[in-house]
């Protein structure tokens, strides 16, 4: 995903109101700004502008029929996104196996059972050996 893309992408994402009419088209499968308007609080002309910038940053795509233009999402515009998220996301499980493994590993921090067990091995060493 390109910076410019990616900017687009997440610039139309932070929107709530992009947000709520990209999922209503993912339900729906298709939607005009007509059908959006008449169910939101908003003008179908503030609602033309949201669906312009989602079809700019690649999220929908647009049908022309007659006068009548229709919105259905573009998953694959998602998908640029979802890829940026699994590296992220990759990259902390890296850190955070990494610290686990760390804390599980680091000499002297035995659990308790360990050194209860060395405890009384240690007390029958001594034991044998006649120690006090």
């Amino acid at each position: 995903m390109t910076d410019e893309h990616s900017q687009r992408v997440f610039l139309a994402l932070a929107d709530p109101t992009r947000r709520l009419l990209l999922q209503q088209l993912c339900e729906e499968g298709s939607g005009t700004a007509a059908g959006f308007a008449t169910r939101l609080p908003i003008t179908r002309q503030a609602i033309i502008k949201h669906l312009v910038t989602l079809e700019q940053a690649g999220l929908v795509t647009a049908r022309e029929t007659g006068r009548e233009r229709r919105y259905m999402p573009r998953p694959e515009g998602l998908q640029a996104v979802t890829t940026w998220i699994e590296a992220i996301e990759a990259q902390w499980d890296q850190r955070l196996a990494a610290l686990r493994s760390y804390l599980l590993e680091e000499p002297g921090t035995s659990s308790a059972q360990e050194q209860e067990t060395n405890a009384r091995a240690k007390t029958q060493t001594d034991k044998e050996s006649g120690s006090p």
